[in-house]
């Protein structure tokens, strides 16, 4: 606890560091970091397509659940 503050302060001066490095990058590639609309449409279609398949796997679960509890 005795350096508390010094180390706050650090702390505070490494995060304000990072931050204006990382406007400065921002300032010279604007376009840094665009997502295209393609990989959203894959990302979505990659979701939907899991939920889908846990869906169906746990209907068919419901469906046959007293049938599976001899197994």
């Amino acid at each position: 606890m005795k350096y508390t503050a010094a180390r706050a302060y650090r702390a505070v001066l490494a995060l304000t560091t990072r931050l204006e490095e990382g406007l400065a990058e921002l300032r010279r590639r604007p376009d840094r970091g665009d997502i295209s609309i393609t990989t959203v449409i894959i990302w979505v279609a990659a979701v939907t397509g899991a939920l889908v398949i846990a869906g169906t796997i746990a209907v068919i679960i419901a469906k046959y659940n007293g049938n599976l509890n001899g197994i």
